[in-house]
């Protein structure tokens, strides 16, 4: 057997999307100086869990999971928005949606966590299928949910009156629903926040998140004890907050908004030889970092063309025919 031959890495930026093309490519890395300048260098403790993870996952194993963490922060996009958004891009290319499921046991804030989901995936077919997804369409309703855990249920209210005062002026479609969990389905820690979603006339979903709660202490059990707590954003705030970051979403164009741009690009290049083209807002960081990534790991590379009449981006790649072989041959 040959020496292994390592794609080298330097740090943590997009390290969770680099393990996954890794994997889907089966390209050996080797990350180093993780975090080299940090006070706290190296993996944190979920990116060690998400190696084990994939560790047993590509061994064939049957993995049974039941963790408590976070399921809704300012960092990431909350579990409201992957299931009411993300999810439902899967059937853009030909997941279905049967099976497809997400549901909330218990919520979890940071910095201590405690939320449980329960998350359903079906076979997916031998392979995707390539998108032409390029009509956004135009804004015909707005949904959305609160959350609060371990705080009054008054807050959700003040977040819900908030944010229709900027709607209503635009949309009367407007729907925001409410999630107080308190006891063991509110977690260990106090947040609260709110998700938002527009869906188009053509069936486009625009989503974004706003989530309070306390920063993370380097002692949680002092931070729990202790009477003098920092104050968080009112509920006000959050919900003019939300609003006007969804109408800032909308207002860039594009068939998903941006914090899906990475995952829109990563479907489009795992799908068959066949042409795929979206259309996306302006291209975010991220976004920009996703399309190196594929290009590095799948080989694949996007022909990028803006749009100067609806200042958005149109894009267009051939797959690279990844297909799904984890059922037995007959």
């Amino acid at each position: 057997m040959g020496k292994t031959s390592y794609v080298r890495l330097k740090g943590s930026r997009q390290f969770r999307q680099r393990l996954l093309l890794a994997t889907l490519s089966s390209t050996p890395i080797l990350v180093e100086d993780i975090r080299s300048d940090d006070t706290s260098p190296g993996l944190q403790p979920h990116e060690v869990s998400l190696l084990r993870l994939i560790e047993k996952v590509s061994d064939d194993c049957t993995v049974e999971i039941n963790e408590t963490g976070i399921t809704n922060d300012s960092k990431d996009s909350s579990v409201d928005t992957f299931r009411t958004t993300t999810l439902h891009m899967l059937k853009r290319f030909g997941v279905p949606l049967e099976g497809l499921m997400l549901k909330i046991e218990s919520r979890g804030a940071p910095p201590l966590g405690g939320g449980e989901v329960v998350l359903g995936v079906p076979i997916v077919p031998n392979s995707l299928t390539a998108a032409h997804w390029v009509d956004e369409g135009m804004v015909k309703s707005i949904r959305g949910v609160t959350f609060s855990t371990r705080v009054s249920p008054q807050i959700a209210n003040r977040m819900i009156y908030a944010a229709r005062g900027v709607f209503n002026r635009f949309i009367p479609d407007v729907h925001i629903f409410t999630d107080h969990r308190s006891g063991p389905a509110g977690g260990r820690s106090p947040g609260y926040g709110l998700s938002l979603v527009a869906e188009t006339t053509s069936g486009c979903l625009i989503s974004t998140d706003v989530a309070v709660n306390y920063p993370k202490a380097d002692e949680t059990d002092v931070m729990e004890d202790s009477e003098e707590k920092p104050d968080m954003l009112p509920p006000e705030d959050v919900g003019v907050q939300a609003a006007s970051t969804l109408l800032g979403e909308i207002e860039q164009g594009g068939v998903v908004d941006s914090t899906h741009q990475g995952l829109l690009f990563l479907l489009c290049a795992l799908c068959p030889p066949d042409v795929s083209k979206v259309r996306v807002g302006m291209l975010t960081p991220y976004g920009i970092e996703t399309l190196r990534n594929i290009r590095d790991f799948l080989g694949v590379k996007f022909v990028i063309k803006p749009d100067p009449t609806t200042n958005t981006v149109i894009l267009k790649c051939v797959g690279c025919g990844m297909k799904n072989l984890s059922r037995k041959i007959a």
